[in-house]
């Protein structure tokens, strides 16, 4: 393009435009997201499975530029090392964290409190309640009182630090370790342990809008008004570590692999039960080493399955099935060494599975030993004890018909052509036979 010299000031326009219109179509327009904060759902014990799954959450909501995290929880509380963690990201988290304690006969005990109360806001739904907080031994040995006071000291200095950094009732707090104090949701409020007593979710985001929040990077202004909710799904493999640490499926589990196991024992090539056996003790496993286990109870439980499994081959009239259901039950009861009620197998899992365990072993593993005991079917063993007729004469040496067959047959007694009889023995191709009595016969 040709442009003139006494023009210089058209020259320049047409450069800025060029170099605006580029600008323009080049780059991006920027998107305004629309305003939202995440939800994260948790209904359950605070385990490792727990604390991954908040942390994940509380990841996710600051990098995507949520108004707020919700923890909507109900739990019975938990083990105190994934409570710290779950806290410690509360606390250096850079946007406001927000407890509602839901839904209504749901409850934030134990290390439900303390995690309720180190939230920047804590709601509760009606028919809530929050408390109990009193430390108890997780790993199934009972502790001195020296090491209950040191604890119960250790758990009393940081429920106190967590209220009085949240501005909430210190003395409250304390009493909730020390003396296992639990307030209903009306209540909460009135003793400044939670903020908020909100029906819903739309009310609690209502009930937000316009407070402001003071984060570790300073204040904040929350408008959640009219914000949208968007929910931080567990994901499958959370959901499932969830469940397998659920002490009443690590009792199934065991059961379901030691039966496969002994199983397949009796019955080598069965292949399925010891599939199934193997990994049900493997995922037992994983369930248990969370888990206050007491090894006596472990090993009654096996004990009660090998009296079973015997009674199928031993004749004991009825005694190693009832000792084995006996061992079973008293190792069920003392399998998990705790007071603590959530990790406790409940009896109506331990009933069915004793029942359906003896039942389960005795058929199988006497379908194993009938097997054992029933006669060869192929080879050279099953001819021994069959009756044929003898089709050329036997003196002693001639043929027999067994099956269908012409076979070559010997008698130390001579027979005739129709007569019967009963083979004693197999040598290679010939069969050792003996004459059927008319008795045997008839």
């Amino acid at each position: 393009m040709h442009v003139p010299r006494s023009h210089p000031r058209l020259l320049l326009l047409i450069i800025s435009t060029t170099a605006l219109l580029t600008a323009l179509f080049a780059a991006p327009l920027p998107v305004r997201a629309d305003p939202f904060v995440l939800l994260a759902t948790y209904d359950g014990v605070i385990n490792p499975v727990s604390a991954e799954y908040l942390h994940d959450a509380l990841a996710s909501a600051q990098e995507s530029g949520a108004q707020a995290l919700i923890i909507r929880l109900n739990t019975p509380g938990g083990l105190d090392t994934s409570m710290r963690l779950i806290i410690k990201d509360i606390t250096s988290a850079t946007i406001p964290v927000v407890v509602y304690v839901s839904p209504s006969s749901g409850r934030a005990a134990s290390a439900g409190v303390f995690i309720t109360m180190a939230a920047h806001v804590a709601a509760m739904s009606p028919g809530t309640n929050i408390g109990a907080a009193h430390p108890v031994a997780m790993g199934g040995g009972e502790m001195d009182t020296a090491m209950k006071e040191k604890v119960e000291n250790d758990s009393v200095a940081y429920i106190k630090s967590i209220a009085e950094q949240r501005g909430r009732n210190v003395a409250w707090a304390e009493d909730a370790v020390r003396k296992s104090v639990s307030v209903t949701e009306r209540e909460a409020l009135t003793l400044k342990i939670v903020d908020l007593v909100v029906e819903d979710m739309p009310a609690l985001l209502k009930q937000l809008d316009g407070r402001t929040i003071s984060l570790q990077s300073g204040p904040t202004v929350l408008h959640t008004a009219d914000v949208a909710v968007r929910e931080f799904p567990m994901g499958l493999r959370l959901e499932l570590l969830k469940t397998l640490s659920d002490p009443n499926i690590a009792y199934l589990l065991m059961t379901i692999g030691t039966v496969g196991i002994m199983a397949e024992l009796y019955n080598p090539g069965a292949i399925l039960p010891g599939i199934v056996g193997a990994i049900s003790l493997i995922l037992a496993f994983y369930s248990l080493q969370s888990l206050p286990v007491n090894y006596a109870g472990v090993l009654l439980f096996l004990l009660g399955i090998v009296f079973l499994i015997l009674e199928a081959s031993v004749t004991s009239y009825g005694l190693l099935a009832i000792g084995g259901v006996i061992s079973m039950l008293l190792g069920s009861v003392m399998l998990i060494k705790t007071d603590v009620e959530f990790l406790q197998i409940s009896w109506s899992v331990i009933l069915p599975v004793v029942a359906l365990a003896a039942a389960f072993s005795l058929f199988i593993v006497g379908m194993g030993v009938s097997a054992m005991r029933r006669r060869p079917a192929t080879g050279r063993e099953e001819m021994v004890g069959l009756v044929g007729v003898v089709k050329t004469a036997l003196t002693p040496q001639g043929q027999l018909a067994v099956h269908g067959e012409l076979w070559e047959a010997i008698c130390e007694r001579p027979l005739q052509p129709g007569d019967r009889a009963e083979v004693i023995r197999v040598d290679g191709l010939r069969l050792y036979v003996k004459p059927l009595s008319k008795q045997t016969e008839a």
